[in-house]
C-alpha cells in the first residue's frame, strides 16, 4: 500500500507513524533540523509541547511513558540539542522507561565536513539506548519508527534514538534544489565530478522502496517467568513463616496492569514495602503496606520476594536480606535479578505478571501470617509516632516534617506527586502517602536532579484533572525553574513546593560532620516565588507554620483555576535525616 497522500516530506512519514501508534504529545525544544517532524505532527492532531531545555523534553517523555505504557516521544535538534539530553536519557535507561528520541542531524552529504551543529552523535548516545538508528534514506524513516515502537517496551524497557538528518525531513523538491545549488554550474572536471556525486547521493536518498501505511500499535508480548520458577516460588512461600515482599518500579512496566497487581498483592496477604513508581500501588493506607524499618524486616524474614527490585545500594547490595532467607527475585533483567546477590529462585520475566500468577497459585493463608504482620506493623506504627514527635518543635521558620504532615492532609485524592530533590524529598518520602497506583514519580536509581518540571508536564498531560505537585529541594529547583514559562504558556496548572533551607542539605549534613567545611553547599533564601510570578504563575512565600494551611488552600484554588503555582517554603534545619548518605 502507498503511504497516505498527506506524507509530502520525511517529517510527514515520521508523524504518520506516531499518529498510528496513538501518540498524543511530542515534547521538544525547536530546531531547524527537526521542524518538519513538529509541523507534521501538529497537522495530525498531536500536541507539541515546547520546553526551555532539552532535558525537560526527555524527562516529560519519560513520565508519559511510565504513566501510560505507550513510549514517550521527544524531538531535539542536532549537536548541543542531543548533548543536552544525555542525563535525562541515561535516567530513562536506568529507570527502564520506554522513550523514543528523535535527534536532528546535519545534512547527509555534509556530515563530518564542519556543518552547523555537526558531531558524530552515535558514540555520544549509543551507550545509553537500546538502539541508535542512523537514517540514510527517506524510505527508511517510517520503518525505523515502527521498529522503535516495538523495541522500546520489549524485554527490559528502555529508550531508542533515531537520528534524522535534516535533508531527509524536508520536501524532496526543496532538497533537490538545495543540492543543485550546492553543486553549482561550473564546467571544470572537479565541478562536474561534484555534480555527479551529489546527484547520485540525492537519488539514493529519495530512492523509492516498498512503502506501507503505518499500522496500529502492536501488542508487545511481555516476557514471562518460567513455570518452574513459579512453582518453586509458590512452594517457598507456602513453607515460609515470615515472608516479605518488596516491589519496585519495574513491576509496573505494564501500566494498565496496576489494578490487577494490587489485587494480587492483597491476595498474597504478606507484608509489603513499595518503592519508586510502585508507591501508591495499594492506595493510601493498606493494612499490608509498611513504610518504615524495612531493613529490620528484611533481616528477620525467612522468605523475601523482590519484585522488580535489584540488590543495589538501596538494599545494601543484598546484605539487608539475611543469608539463611529464601530469596526470590522476579525481574525482567537476568542481570539485575542476580546483581550482587544470587537468588535462590530467579523468575526472569515481568514482575507484575509474576505476582499475579504467584497469588493465583498460592493457597490462601488465612490467619497464618497474622502474628508476623502484626510484629512488622507494630514497629511501623512506633516509627510513625517518633516522626510525629519530630514534627512538633517549631523554630524560626517551618519544620519540614510538620509541613509534609499538612500537605498529606491537604492534597487531593487525585494528587500525583513528583519528587525532585535530596533532603526535602527524602523527608517527603517518609510522610506522604501516594493516593493510587502510578501517582508518585521519582527519577529512580540514577538519583537525577532536575526531573521535576518534565515529570510534572508528563503527569499533568497524561492525567488531566489530577492535582500535580512538584516537591522541590531548593537546589534541584534551579535546574528547571525556567519551565514555569512552559507551564504558563501551555496552561499546565502544577503546584510546586520549594523546600528552601538555603543549602544543598543532603550533602552538607555529612560533609560538615566529616570534613568540617560547608564549601559548595550553601545557597541563599532566594525569592523563587518572585521568579515564578515573573513568568505569569502564582508565587506564594511561606515563612512560618501558621501560614501553611492558607498557602496550601490558595495554591490548590489557583491550580484549579488553571494557573501554575510555586510555594517558596522557608525551612528550619533539622536532624531528621542525619547519617543518611548513600554510596
Amino acid at each position: 500500500m502507498k503511504m497516505e497522500t498527506m506524507a509530502t516530506h520525511g517529517g510527514d512519514r515520521v508523524a504518520a507513524v506516531l499518529a498510528a501508534h496513538g501518540v498524543r504529545y511530542v515534547f521538544t525544544l525547536c530546531g531547524g533540523h527537526i521542524s518538519p517532524i513538529l509541523t507534521a505532527s501538529k497537522a495530525r492532531g498531536i500536541r507539541i509541547i515546547d520546553v526551555r531545555d532539552e532535558a525537560t523534553a526527555l524527562f516529560a517523555a519519560d513520565a508519559a511513558a511510565r504513566l501510560t505504557g505507550v513510549p514517550g516521544i521527544a524531538a531535539v535538534t542536532a549537536g548541543p540539542g542531543i548533548a543536552n539530553t544525555l542525563t535525562a536519557l541515561k535516567n530513562a535507561q536506568l529507570a527502564q522507561s520506554p522513550v523514543i528520541l528523535f535527534a536532528g542531524a546535519a545534512p547527509t552529504a555534509l556530515q563530518g565536513r564542519g556543518a552547523l551543529q555537526d558531531i558524530d552523535q552515535r558514540p555520544l548516545v549509543a551507550p545509553h539506548v537500546k538502539l541508535f538508528r542512523k537514517i540514510r534514506r527517506v524510505r527508511d524513516l517510517a520503518p525505523a519508527v515502527e521498529e522503535a515502537f516495538a523495541l522500546a517496551p520489549a524485554g527490559v524497557p528502555g529508550p531508542v534514538c533515531i537520528e534524522c538528518p535534516v535533508d531527509l525531513l524536508y520536501d524532496e523538491a526543496s532538497i533537490r534544489q538545495w543540492y543543485a545549488d550546492a553543486a553549482g554550474k561550473g564546467t571544470s572536471i572537479a565541478d562536474r565530478l561534484l555534480r555527479f556525486y551529489l546527484n547520485r547521493h540525492v537519488e539514493k536518498m529519495f530512492a523509492v522502496g516498498a512503502e506501507t501505511t503505518p499500522s496500529a500499535q502492536p501488542d508487545v508480548a511481555p516476557p514471562a517467568a518460567s513455570d518452574a520458577s513459579l512453582a518453586a516460588a509458590v512452594a517457598a512461600l507456602a513453607g515460609a513463616q515470615r515472608p516479605l515482599l518488596v516491589i519496585g518500579s519495574q513491576a509496573l512496566a505494564i501500566a494498565t496492569e496496576a489494578p490487577r497487581i494490587a489485587a494480587a498483592v492483597a491476595q498474597l496477604g504478606i507484608p509489603v514495602y513499595l518503592s519508586g513508581m510502585a508507591r501508591g500501588l495499594l492506595g493510601r493506607d493498606h493494612s499490608l503496606q509498611m513504610r518504615h524499618q524495612r531493613r529490620q524486616a528484611l533481616r528477620e524474614s525467612d522468605c523475601v520476594v523482590l519484585a522488580g527490585v535489584p540488590c543495589d545500594f538501596r538494599l545494601d547490595y543484598g546484605r539487608h536480606v539475611r543469608r539463611s532467607a529464601k530469596l526470590i527475585a522476579a525481574n525482567r533483567s537476568a542481570r539485575e535479578a542476580r546483581l550482587n546477590r544470587r537468588p535462590d529462585i530467579a523468575a526472569i520475566g515481568d514482575a507484575g505478571l509474576f505476582l499475579q500468577r504467584l497469588a493465583a497459585g498460592l493457597t490462601p493463608s488465612g490467619r497464618r501470617w497474622n502474628s508476623w504482620i502484626e510484629d512488622v506493623r507494630t514497629r511501623d506504627l512506633k516509627r510513625e509516632a517518633e516522626i510525629e514527635e519530630q514534627a512538633r518543635p517549631e523554630g524560626e521558620f517551618v519544620n519540614p516534617i510538620a509541613f509534609m504532615r499538612a500537605l498529606e492532609r491537604a492534597a487531593g485524592e487525585n494528587a500525583v506527586m513528583v519528587a525532585d530533590g535530596g533532603d526535602f524529598v527524602a523527608t517527603a518520602s517518609y510522610i506522604l502517602h501516594p493516593r493510587s497506583p502510578l501517582s508518585w514519580l521519582d527519577p529512580g536509581v540514577f538519583g537525577t536532579l532536575g526531573v521535576g518540571a518534565g515529570f510534572a508536564l508528563g503527569a499533568a498531560l497524561c492525567r488531566p484533572g489530577s492535582e500535580v505537585w512538584i516537591i522541590y529541594g531548593d537546589g534541584a529547583c534551579g535546574y528547571s525553574l525556567i519551565e514555569f514559562d512552559t507551564f504558563v504558556r501551555h496552561g499546565i496548572p502544577v503546584i510546586a513546593v520549594v523546600g528552601n533551607d538555603a543549602g544543598w542539605t543532603q550533602i552538607a549534613r555529612e560533609q560538615v560532620k566529616m570534613l568540617h567545611d560547608d564549601v559548595g553547599t550553601v545557597l541563599a533564601r532566594t525569592a523563587y516565588h518572585e521568579v515564578a510570578a515573573g513568568f505569569g504563575a502564582e508565587g506564594i512565600l511561606v515563612k512560618h507554620a501558621a501560614e501553611v494551611p492558607a498557602a496550601l488552600a490558595r495554591a490548590r484554588a489557583a491550580a484549579k483555576s488553571g494557573k501554575p503555582v510555586l510555594i517558596n517554603l522557608w525551612l528550619d534545619k533539622t536532624d531528621f535525616r542525619d547519617g543518611s548518605i548513600s554510596m
